[in-house]
């Protein structure tokens, strides 16, 4: 073996001779350094930063490791941001700094690219203070063209489940739910994917929930972002967490067939009997799904984080939820991993269910069904909880080709 080790004055290079000493002590070296086992496992690294704000501590946090991304960019990046741009159409991905953006709009492993659209423009009525949408108290008018952009959009994509979300439109007779309606039925005439709408709150108003209800869509999801002490600190003085469970028990009492989303954020001085409390809440009011996720400071006038939870705390909830009696729970630092494995779960809940409106309108699922219908192929019980990688989303293409 040999290395250049330098030039000499007339311009050729010294060559040094490696002895078998010196391969000999690299090769002991080279025990005590990591193997490939090592680099498949998924340990996080151990950190012993501080992950909690001690009381009237006005610093700020640093990032735990675990929470790193890397800067968004790539081909399927770009191709979807000017996509997006050319029919006008605003992210939430963008306007709230989601730090899962490169992976969303990048395809991440599975190479699919998606973005979760943000209806009703890029303008909020409410400042929650968690989040950094821009905020009006009277917005620009509703883009009429945007719902059929939005199925445009998404049929482009190719994928099978969509996640529309919307800013609070408080200024509008209606809240803004015909115009989300309207945008989830165009895109069930185009396409055969599945829908989730993350929808406002409307105030509580039953028959803006009942427009969404009767949209067609798949998944209602309104989020009751934290825990009840804290709701008027965090979220805006017109949202409040009891109209919160109102809305998502009054939709799941308009359609009992009808799968319903929450999602709460931790690290913002929540106690651990708030999180089970406020879980418990959420199931009585019918909840199918919950996520779990880090809460992340967007910009210096937010919020602060107290907290950064590990991994292992959000494990904990995950399995808390799972017992509480939800259809899935997601929980995770980052959840857009396990998130991601949503409709791989729900989707042949979601067909199941659209399959027994069919059979009994108005029908009541009161166990977890397993595909007995002879048009919905049978899947065993473990797999139906926790399918792996190679089986994402053909579940829920498979089974939509049998019902419809």
């Amino acid at each position: 073996m040999y290395r250049r080790v330098g030039k000499n004055f007339s311009g050729q290079f010294n060559v040094k001779n490696y002895s078998k000493t010196a391969e000999g002590s690299f090769k002991e070296k080279l025990k005590d350094g990591p193997n490939f086992e090592d680099f498949l496992s998924e340990k996080i690294p151990k950190y012993d930063g501080k992950l909690k704000l001690d009381k009237n501590d006005k610093s700020r946090l640093r990032l735990p490791p675990w929470l790193k991304r890397e800067i968004p960019m790539g081909e399927n990046y770009a191709q979807l941001k000017t996509q997006l741009r050319d029919l006008k159409l605003a992210t939430v991905c963008e306007e709230a700094r989601c730090p899962n953006i490169g992976e969303c709009w990048g395809g991440g492993e599975h190479g699919t690219s998606t973005a979760t659209i943000m209806l009703m423009g890029d303008t909020c009525t409410r400042g929650c203070r968690f989040c950094s949408i821009k905020t009006a108290r009277a917005p620009p008018p509703l883009n009429p063209e945007e719902p059929v952009n939005t199925a445009i959009a998404v049929a482009k994509w190719g994928v099978d489940y969509i996640v529309l979300t919307s800013v609070d439109r408080d200024d509008l007779p209606d809240g803004g739910s015909n115009h989300i309606a309207a945008t989830i039925k165009e895109l069930k005439n185009r396409t055969n994917i599945l829908v989730e709408a993350l929808v406002p709150d409307f105030a509580g108003n039953e028959t803006c929930i009942k427009t969404i209800v009767n949209s067609k869509l798949d998944v209602f999801a309104h989020n009751i972002e934290t825990v009840e002490r804290l709701t008027p600190f965090v979220r805006d003085r017109r949202a409040h967490y009891k109209q919160s469970l109102k809305v998502l028990k009054m939709a799941k009492e308009l359609n009992p067939n009808l799968i319903t989303k929450s999602s709460i954020m931790l690290g913002l001085g929540e106690t651990d009997e708030e999180v089970e409390t406020t879980i418990r809440d959420l199931r009585s009011a019918g909840v199918d799904a919950l996520t779990l996720g880090q809460y992340m400071q967007p910009t210096k006038r937010h919020l602060k984080v107290i907290e950064y939870v590990t991994p292992e705390k959000f494990k904990h909830w995950e399995e808390f939820g799972n017992t509480s009696g939800f259809l899935y729970t997601a929980s995770g630092p980052l959840r857009q991993q396990d998130e991601a494995r949503l409709p791989q779960l729900v989707g042949p809940e979601v067909c199941h269910r659209q399959h027994l409106d069919q059979q009994q309108p108005g029908g009541h699922v009161s166990h977890r069904p397993q595909f007995r219908s002879s048009t919905v192929p049978s899947v065993p019980r473990s797999e139906f909880q926790r399918p792996g990688p190679c089986l994402r989303l053909r579940w829920t293409r498979s089974i939509i080709n049998n019902i419809y």
